[in-house]
């Protein structure tokens, strides 16, 4: 999730990941960084393997999902071709993933 939160916010920055493409909007970067950062602080977080921590990992990755949708609504990440739609759907999925296999692991944190 850390290496993740990163790439996403090297993306906002650059407006360019391996040929994906961000909206080149100051708004676009400061949103797109924010999902970066809640994304790499909930795979920080989630390392202590704490309770508290894994409910503060699972908000986090809920905000990022929320971001990801935000993005997409508004317009700052464009869909104008199946490999941007597929970054993004396959992206939200992981992030989804991740916070269920959490939520499923719960019994594993103290």
């Amino acid at each position: 999730m850390i290496v993740f939160g990163f790439a996403e916010i090297i993306t906002s920055l650059t407006h360019n990941f391996f040929g994906l493409h961000s909206a080149a909007l100051a708004v676009a970067t400061l949103v797109g960084a924010g999902v970066g950062a809640l994304y790499a602080a909930a795979g920080l977080v989630i390392l202590i393997m704490k309770r508290r921590a894994a409910q503060l990992a699972l908000l986090l990755l809920v905000m990022v999902v929320a971001g990801r949708l935000f993005l997409v609504v508004t317009g700052l990440y464009q869909l104008n071709s199946l490999r941007q739609t597929a970054a993004m759907v396959a992206g939200t999925v992981i992030t989804a993933g991740v916070a269920i296999f959490i939520a499923w692991q719960r019994s594993a944190f103290r």
